[in-house]
């Protein structure tokens, strides 16, 4: 047996092991699905298949490094280096290029990233004379993203009485329009938008026949992972490659598929049996991840789904301790009680801060857990932020560099012709663009056309010929030197440079972190094959491409996770906290009337508890405000799906039979258990004595001069009313006093430059 085989279970191997014919691996949570997809490519290598005629189509630009990666360390060779593998969307515009012309394209043209497609948006509502407040451009932009997810072009879109319905009802009747303008538009700069990858290589696909012929011939060995996430696009591209050979291998889990709102549909991996012939079912059961009581939990949750390929999730670790079920007050309390629990399970059990994640089913619901896990001074990431490449700063530099390749590129041309100042304003940029429009040029052509009269200036002229200078260097130099030539002579590093404002030396730092990464990639080694080099335009596609799940899931860092359920699909965390478990919540409201909705809700609260390895935890709130006002809430239906024997109903504050609790009156938690622990014992005290009797402030209250206050004396505060001041510590500046009030509020440290206190004896 080769060594690359050697630890694969009797399933791994055997999907590793079959050659030809179509083949559908449902692969578990947790069962090695990456290590079976990347031997199985090593052995079809092995096995005489030329790497080039292997496609494998990942979703994320990591997996796809970490699948040519681990092929090249099995073979022990650089031939994988050849294979294609990629995203949809990399591998689609690589494509693309080479055959640009077909579409009428040309082979640079721009990928536009969301914003960039929703500023094209802006620009048509505006110009049609449209309330932009109703034709927003991220509502129209979602309406085309899922038209052309869905193989809709303007025609077809116009045509299609349904959508026409739900325009109309929605009172945006000229959806249609405004998409048939933005297609033009597109095309008229030389542009495809994150859709367009799909859209247009769907139609290279299907109406010229030389290039599906091209292709299914080239890549004669298919593989995709995570077939669940693809939408009707992607199913029916990979249905034309496939068409021929029909060594197609799909890997994924039905139970895992969460992205609806993405076009994404469960029905691709519940029919392919139907779409081939002979089609040969691996399923992968064995769990490496977690416990077995996690394990159990989570098939009983996913058994009651009715649509789904049936599996059971097994495991040789350990049984694992029951799972524990809290319920608190408030969503505040709930926050409070989480970051407790951390705190005490980092004590007893010596876990790091990055084995704990907190999963919650909007991101709405992260406040409560920062403000408690932030006074516990427990470091955390919030994943989800504005990503680098969506700074401002760093949208302006890159809008240079594209416009550098592509200068018909109207968008991006907008963008930076007036950065730094240079005197083109507004007033001549929507002069400019209107007399574009009648001519039906691009906005360029009408800057650069000496022959267009009374649209240039000595600006215009000056910018143009600095663009065209810039232009001269992209055949004979690499990325960087171009990218640092243009930040120097544009004078966008200098002005960052001169801001000495906190704000200012960020965004200096980030540019400066951009070059950085160009640098890095103008220095590294090939190991893209063919179509990898150094240029500018190649730097600009690779990043992109990039991905939310590339640019925001930094596991490494030593902090507690904060994320969506759906952010953290694919990762695992030693403990998990699932929060938020409230009807309405999760599942959403929104989801109740659908039973398909619901199933997807509790396939979202299945990815939930599988990514949990050893502990698990299970939280909700009786009360919790929502659009501003406080809402009651009944526990989630799915914790009623968790079995009670492996609930831990001693430490959750459920019944006896292991139901949760629905009232909102009695003990908060069971008060024996949590005296066995003294960090969640003091909280239960805390969350279930009774609430301090509100103060009013006296009427004559004025704060005094925190400077001569002493310990000893008697002080009045506007929300803790009256107290002693028992000690005072600290320097004059930052002085922290220790009072003790009444009331039920107790003794408080407060820092007395923060503090407004009355003497009052």
């Amino acid at each position: 047996m080769q060594t690359y085989l050697e630890g694969l279970n009797e399933q791994q191997l055997a999907a590793v092991q079959h050659i030809d014919g179509p083949l559908m691996i449902v692969a578990g949570a947790g069962s090695g699905k990456t290590k079976v997809l990347t031997t199985r490519i090593a052995h079809l290598m092995n096995s005489g298949v030329d790497a080039f005629n292997i496609l494998a189509l990942t979703f994320t630009n990591k997996a796809a490094a970490e699948m040519k990666e681990r092929v090249e360390k099995a073979l022990g060779n650089t031939e994988a280096r050849n294979l294609y593998i990629g995203t949809f969307h990399s591998v689609f515009a690589r494509i693309l290029r080479s055959e640009a012309n077909k579409l009428g394209y040309p082979n640079n043209f721009t990928i536009y990233d969301t914003d960039d497609a929703k500023s094209v948006i802006k620009g048509i509502v505006k110009d049609m004379n449209l309330d932009d407040k109703h034709y927003k451009p991220a509502y129209i932009y979602n309406r085309i993203s899922a038209a052309k997810n869905s193989l809709l072009d303007p025609a077809k879109y116009r045509a299609d009485t349904f959508v026409q319905e739900e325009d109309t009802r929605s009172h945006r009747p000229l959806i249609a329009d405004i998409y048939d303008q933005y297609a033009r538009r597109c095309f008229r700069n030389g542009a495809m938008d994150f859709d367009d990858l799909l859209f247009k290589m769907h139609t290279l696909l299907h109406e010229y026949p030389d290039a599906l012929a091209k292709y299914q011939g080239r890549f004669s060995y298919i593989l995709i992972d995570e077939y669940q996430d693809t939408n009707h696009a992607q199913y029916e591209i990979i249905k034309m490659l496939g068409a021929r050979n029909e060594n197609i291998c799909v890997v994924g889990d039905d139970a895992q598929s969460i992205y609806s709102f993405r076009g994404a549909t469960v029905q691709n991996i519940l029919q392919f049996k139907d779409d081939y012939d002979d089609v040969r079912v691996i399923k992968l059961e064995q769990n490496y991840r977690s416990t077995q009581t996690i394990l159990d939990i989570a098939n009983s949750i996913i058994g009651n789904n009715k649509n789904q390929i049936p599996k059971e999730l097994w495991t040789s670790n350990d049984e694992g301790e029951k799972i524990m079920l809290a319920r608190t007050m408030t969503d505040n309390d709930e926050g409070r009680f989480v970051a407790d629990s951390i705190k005490e399970q980092q004590m007893r059990n010596h876990y790091a801060n990055k084995d704990f994640v907190v999963l919650y089913r909007t991101n709405a619901q992260s406040r409560s857990f920062e403000e408690s896990l932030r006074r516990q001074n427990i470091p955390y990431k919030l994943v989800g932020g504005t990503s680098f490449y969506q700074r401002k700063e760093i949208k302006d530099y890159l809008a240079y560099l594209r416009i550098i390749v592509n200068p018909q590129d109207e968008e991006n041309l907008k963008r930076i012709i007036n950065v730094p100042t240079r005197g083109i304003g507004k007033t001549s940029i929507d002069k400019i663009s209107v007399r574009a429009n009648e001519l039906d040029v691009t906005f360029w052509e009408t800057i650069a056309n000496p022959d267009i009269e009374g649209f240039r200036s000595a600006n215009t002229d000056n910018f143009v010929m600095m663009i065209n200078n810039f232009r001269t260097m992209l055949e004979k130099e690499n990325a960087y030197d171009v990218a640092f030539f243009v930040g120097k002579h544009t004078g966008l590093v200098k002005d960052l440079y001169n801001d000495k404002s906190v704000e200012g030396i960020a965004r200096y730092e980030n540019v400066q972190e951009l070059l950085n990464s160009i640098k890095e990639f103008t220095e590294t080694p090939d190991e893209e094959g063919e179509l990898h080099d150094k240029t500018l335009g190649s730097y600009l596609q690779q990043i992109t491409l990039l991905t939310d799940a590339d640019q925001d899931k930094a596991e490494d860092a030593d902090a507690v996770k904060l994320m969506t359920i759906h952010a953290a699909k694919g990762l695992e965390f030693p403990c998990v906290y699932v929060v938020g478990m409230e009807e309405n919540l999760f599942p959403s409201a929104m989801s109740l009337y659908d039973r398909s909705d619901l199933e997807e809700e509790r396939r979202l609260f299945y990815v939930a508890v599988t990514r949990a390895k050893e502990k698990l935890w299970i939280t909700y709130a009786n009360s919790r405000y929502r659009f501003g006002s406080l809402v009651q809430n009944d526990p989630s239906r799915f914790i009623s799906e968790v079995p009670p024997r492996y609930v831990d109903t001693t430490f959750t504050g459920t019944s006896n039979t292991g139901t949760p609790q629905r009232s909102n009156t009695g003990n908060l938690f069971n008060k024996q258990s949590f005296d066995k622990v003294p960090s969640l014992k003091k909280l239960a005290d805390k969350l279930s004595a009774p609430k301090p009797a509100a103060h009013n402030p006296s009427p004559d209250f004025v704060p005094d001069d925190v400077s001569t206050m002493d310990a000893g004396m008697q002080v009045e505060h506007q929300k803790f009313g009256y107290g002693k001041i028992l000690s005072l510590e600290g320097a004059p500046a930052n002085r922290i006093a220790t009072i003790e009030f009444g009331g039920g509020h107790g003794t408080k440290k407060i820092m007395l430059n923060y503090a407004k206190l009355r003497i009052v004896g």
